[in-house]
């Protein structure tokens, strides 16, 4: 019966009638036989707060940034203090955080042990150069290629996930003497020259020159053509090679997970086929672990494992630095000579703070057993998230790994349209009640849930019972 209720006020919806019927209230509002959802108790109280509001953070904004910048949220949300999974508005108002930054906050925010060896190397020196020896970026090369399969043995920092991608793809080009790399559509890699190219998102692509790039069909289970088939989807990349190159390429690139894209789960078998394929036309194959990498998907460290592959190049930011702006390419020793053909600088990768910063992040996530904690938190929250697709029409995917997840929302199953407006609600809805998601996908109707790795079965309870209150309700 609810399935049916939920089903046709999304028809409503789609008549472009209001959210709710008349007997019906909003999520933050409760009726006298309905009980809220009650977050997880937590021992932190955030120090007074005597900023500016947000109305004037949001006029500071429009007035002195760019207009590209956008915001969450019809009233958006002025954040001022964190701690671990949990977020603290200018009225002290705690949030469960379940987006983490766009996965990027791994350990917690303000994780003491991060905090600590921040604190402790910007006491001794900010920056220098790499011109001089300093030991804090050799000490975590070392720890990160430890982490690394095969001969992945030699690490370039970044500052960025954009920048490790860019850098990836030259260091690719350099190494075969080819100019075509192949990536998959719906994918996000950046927003720079040679990532632009790389990304196949209308959304994301300005109308620039970006050359030397195909997009292949994307191993989609639940939009793509063939399903969960990933043999029959790395056809097309062989099609790509034979029909639309030389026969030689200089290399294949692709998340295991797509994050911007919607939280994407590439078909089993699918990248052994592909990574066959590459190799078989003497390219070398990277995987963007921005997103999935550093224990997030909880079954493996890295997302490229869950498929049983070892890259020739590794590219990663985001959860590396909990926050600090890293971001790091790790290669073999071969395929890093290239870069001696000329001069490669880069003024603030491997920095000593943020270096110390990612050797911290690595300590924590074994010390705490983050990974492990990732898997068995994961994989009862998207139990509990696939319950509440049993329940509710509006839902039409559960996927993705540990904690990285997504649910699609749709406004009809069958045909799969997106249920946009609904999303966007929803999430405001849920901000109202402390629970703070992320959305993406090309038509925006995915919410991504990739929070702290510190997350509790509790933390994942409360969002779960948030999402169905809210349902409930449309």
């Amino acid at each position: 019966m609810q399935r049916v209720i939920a089903k046709r006020n999304v028809q409503l919806l789609k008549r472009g009638r209001t959210y709710f019927s008349s007997s019906q209230t909003a999520a933050t509002t409760r009726n006298d036989n309905d009980e809220l959802p009650k977050m997880p108790s937590f021992d932190y109280t955030p120090p007074p707060y005597d900023g500016p509001s947000a109305d004037q953070i949001l006029s500071q904004r429009k007035q002195h940034l760019s207009p590209s910048l956008f915001h969450f949220y019809t009233k958006p949300l002025n954040v001022v203090d964190g701690k671990m999974q949990y977020l603290f508005d200018e009225s002290g108002r705690r949030y469960l955080d379940a987006f983490g930054g766009i996965a990027t906050v791994s350990c917690g925010h303000c994780h003491p042990d991060v905090v600590a060896a921040i604190v402790n190397q910007i006491n001794r020196i900010q920056h220098s150069t790499v011109l001089y020896l300093n030991h804090a970026i050799g000490d975590f090369a070392e720890a990160l290629t430890s982490k690394m399969p095969g001969n992945l043995k030699v690490v370039f920092f970044t500052n960025s996930g954009t920048e490790a991608n860019e850098l990836a793809i030259m260091m690719a080009r350099l190494y075969t003497g080819c100019q075509d790399i192949i990536s998959l559509r719906n994918a996000y890699h950046g927003n720079a020259a040679g990532t632009m190219g790389a990304t196949a998102q209308s959304c994301w692509k300005f109308n620039v020159v970006q050359s030397g790039v195909h997009h292949a069909m994307n191993p989609d289970p639940y939009r793509g053509m063939f399903g969960a088939d990933g043999e029959k989807y790395a056809r097309d990349v062989q099609d790509l090679i034979d029909f639309g190159t030389s026969g030689h390429v200089a290399g294949f690139m692709s998340e295991a997970i797509q994050g911007v894209g919607g939280i994407v789960e590439l078909a089993d078998g699918y990248l052994p086929a592909v990574y066959k394929s590459i190799k078989k036309a003497g390219g070398v194959c990277i995987a963007d672990e921005v997103q999935a990498g550093f224990a997030r998907t909880g079954s493996n460290f890295w997302g490229f494992q869950n498929q049983g592959v070892v890259p020739d190049i590794v590219t990663m930011a985001k959860g590396i630095g909990n926050g600090i702006p890293l971001g790091a390419v790790v290669t073999t020793p071969e395929i890093a000579k290239v870069l001696t053909r000329r001069n490669y600088f880069n003024t603030f990768g491997g920095n000593p703070v943020c270096t110390a910063a990612g050797l911290a992040v690595l300590k924590v996530i074994e010390k705490e057993k983050l990974q492990e904690n990732a898997f068995v938190v994961g994989s009862h929250l998207k139990e509990r998230l696939n319950t509440l697709k049993d329940k509710y029409e509006l839902i039409g995917d559960v996927r993705g790994k540990g904690l990285l997840l997504g649910v699609e929302l749709v406004s009809d199953r069958e045909s799969k349209a997106p249920a946009k407006a609904e999303t966007l609600h929803i999430m405001d809805q849920l901000k109202d009640m402390g629970v703070l998601v992320g959305k993406g996908g090309y038509y925006g109707n995915v919410f991504r849930i990739t929070p702290p790795l510190c997350f509790t079965k509790d933390d994942a309870d409360f969002l779960v019972d948030s999402m169905d209150y809210v349902l409930s309700k449309m």
